[in-house]
Order: structure tokens, then sequence, then C-alpha cells
């Protein structure tokens, strides 16, 4: 296999593995029965306006509703208004949008269905803060979340305690209607709570479990947000809640999912394709260390897999900011797995985030290939300094091998494949 064949190889499976997560294949099988009263659609994530016009190309009756999307990611729809917001880090946009929210699924009644369209971004979509709070403390307390290095579960936890509209509390706006709540995981376990921080879902954690996280992890807040957490005025709506009494939660596609059409690619060309989980954490360059070393294994020695083989992966790793580059999790992942490899010949990887932004900038990921650390030392760039100054997206931008991909419409968390030939 050539090397222009390994990085086709590699960007066709991280093409299948975005393309099983499309809402307008996935969305359909799961919608719910026409009901006899209205029928309100809301939602949020970087997937949620694709599922809204998913929604409205099968929907017989009439609907209406309302989403937010980040910037970019907007489609049009007839009868869903579309709204943009910026993420991770909130803006006015998305504070106003949650507002709105609340106000549509006001006064419903029992023969009314509310069918909430979630995927992985609505945390930061949905800006609420709590009473007492500012919209630039939200933003504030993001950006601590963001550099922390603190799980995706770890952060949401916190997040369910410092908003009017996270944990349950949208869902509970909606009552007594019905709340069917349709999801994109891009979390790992698939846990709905911590996808878009669990707007419509009950919460079985409390203030005193935002708070250790925050001691634990050592992340400075703003003073009126730490105030509503110690004073526990920021508790969520529990999962026993008569509220959410009869809601309905359904995963609709899954990292495992994408990881499994991404395997059928591999396994077509005729390699053995090992996934290793969908659901990996860490911190990225050691995720990356420890990848390099199975690779390695395999390269040489055959173990625990026969060459030629492709390991692949998901989850969502974390980054503790270290330095002031351009980067995100999917290239500190490369870029530790780059250095740790130093070369090892025949093995070649992409890791990207299929919602096609990794950290803030519109750009998924990266390939790594046998000659990466050779031909950045050729151009004057040291792998380990851009490493250590979290630079994954300069070092990689300027060996030209960064992947775009647009705005993808969904969003099933970090796809990442070794190849080994």
């Amino acid at each position: 296999m050539t090397a222009d064949d390994a990085r086709a190889l590699l960007r066709e499976m991280f093409d299948a593995a975005i393309a099983a997560a499309r809402p307008d294949l996935c969305i359909p099988p799961h919608l719910p029965p026409r009901p006899t009263g209205r029928t309100i659609v809301i939602g949020a994530g970087k997937a949620s306006a694709a599922m809204a016009r998913a929604v409205e190309e099968v929907w017989e009756g009439p609907l209406e509703g309302l989403v937010v999307t980040r910037y970019g990611y907007a489609v049009p729809c007839a009868h869903i208004e579309i709204v943009e917001a910026a993420h991770p880090v909130p803006d006015v946009a998305g504070e106003i949008a949650s507002r709105r929210l609340f106000d549509l699924v006001h006064g419903l009644g029992p023969d009314d269905l509310v069918l909430a369209l979630i995927s992985g971004g609505g945390s930061a979509l949905l800006a609420a803060p709590p009473v007492g709070a500012s919209l630039d403390d939200e933003r504030a307390l993001n950006r601590a979340l963001l550099e922390s290095g603190a799980s995706i579960g770890e952060m949401n936890t916190i997040r369910r305690h410092l908003s009017t509209i996270k944990g349950g509390r949208l869902a509970a706006a909606c009552h007594p209607a019905r709340v069917v709540t349709l999801v994109i995981s891009d979390v790992p376990g698939d846990d709905p709570i911590d996808i878009a921080s669990g707007p419509t879902v009950g919460d079985p954690t409390t203030c005193a479990d935002a708070v250790e996280i925050i001691r634990r992890r050592n992340i400075s807040l703003p003073a009126s947000l730490l105030a509503v957490l110690e004073s526990g005025a920021g508790e969520s709506v529990a999962p026993d809640d008569p509220r959410l009494a009869g809601n309905d939660v359904r995963l609709v596609v899954t990292p495992q999912a994408a990881l499994e059409a991404a395997a059928a690619v591999g396994r077509a060309a005729g390699l053995g394709v090992h996934i290793l989980g969908d659901a990996i954490e860490g911190e990225a360059r050691d995720v990356g260390t420890v990848m390099a070393g199975i690779a390695r294994q395999v390269a040489r020695r055959e173990q625990p897999f026969r060459r030629p083989a492709i390991l692949l992966s998901g989850g969502e790793t974390t980054v503790t900011l270290r330095g002031k580059g351009r980067g995100g999790r999917n290239v500190e992942f490369l870029l530790a797995l780059a250095v740790a490899l130093d070369g090892e010949p025949g093995v070649f990887a992409l890791a990207g985030d299929t919602d096609g932004v990794d950290g803030v900038e519109e750009i998924a990921g990266a390939i790594v290939t046998p000659d990466t650390v050779v031909r950045a030392r050729a151009l004057g760039i040291d792998p380990k300094v851009s490493l250590a100054a979290n630079d994954g997206h300069g070092f990689f931008g300027a060996l030209g091998d960064a992947v775009v991909t647009g705005p993808t419409m969904t969003n099933v968390n970090d796809f990442r494949a070794v190849l080994i030939v």
C-alpha cells in the first residue's frame, strides 16, 4: 500500500463514520406517532438543525418549533425556526434563544407533544446563567472548563447546576405535555444527561458534586457562580421529579455505530480492523503515546494483531492547556502519537472530530504519516516544542496534513484510526 493509498483509505473511513450519523438516516425510525394536540419541536446542538430538517421531511401533520445550532450549521427548514449561536463560548444569541425555548413550551397541555432534538455542543449553545449571574459569568465558566483538563462528564455536572435550562429544567417547563427526546450521542458512555448537559433529562448529581469537581480540578469560577453552587440554589431537576414522568429519551445514533461504519470500509479493503473502544478518555497526549506503543508492537511483532491492521477508537479526550498554540484534542493526540512513533515505518493515522471542528477552529483533525517528524524538522519545526505549546493545528497546517470537512451537520465525538501496513 502506497502512502497515497493509506491517506485515501483513512479519509474514506472518516467520511464513512460521519455519514453513518447523518440525521436524515437516523432520525425517521425513532419518531413517535402524531399527537392529538400540537407538535412543538425544540432542540440544541451542532446537529440540531439537520435533525429538524429530517423531522420536517417525514412528519405528517402540522408542527412548529425552534432549535439553536452553531454558527455555520444552519440548514433551511419550512416550519421550524433555526437560530445560530456561538460555540464553545456562549454569546447573546444563545441566551436569547434559550429564553425563547421556554416561551415556546409554556402553557402546553397533556395532548401536546414536545419533540426535543439534542446533540453535542448544546451546552454552550443553551446559554442561560442562573439568577444572580450574567452571560459574562457563563462565558468565563466555559473558558475555565475548557482549560481545566476536566472530563466531559465533570464539565457537564458543573454546567447543569449553573444554568436555568440544563439538567432537566427544559423538560420540566414542558409539563404536562409529553416530551420525546431524540439524541445523537457525542459523549463516552452515551449517557443522555451528559449530551448538551441534559436539558430534557433528569439529573442524578448535586451541587455538592459540582463543588467537589471544582475543588479537585482547581477550577476558578466567578464568585456569583460559586455562590450558587455552595448555597445549593443550583440544584437541578431530579430523575424522579413528577414533571418528567412519562418522558421518553431515545438514542438515535452513537459513536459505536460510526466506528462500525468505518470498520466496514477497512474490511472491504481487505484489512483486519479492530475497534479498541468507543469511550476512550484521558489526556489526549497520553492516549496518543499509549496508542503509539500499541501500533509499534503490531508493526514490529504482529502482536496483538497481525499486519496489515487498523486500530479504531472513539471517545472524548481532554487537553490541559500549557501553551498558547492553536490546537484541539485530536491534533494533540496525533502530535503526541507522531512524537512517540518517531518515524516508525508503515504506521499512518487520522484523528478528527466528527462535527468538523477540533477545538475552536474549522479544522476537523489531521493525518500522521511515517515521515511526519522528518518533514517537520526539514521545515525547522520541532514536534516536541509544538506539543508543549499545544500547537497541533499550527504543526499539521504547516505540513499540509490538516483534515478539513466543513460543517458535517452531525456530531458523534472523536474518530481515531491507526493504520499499520
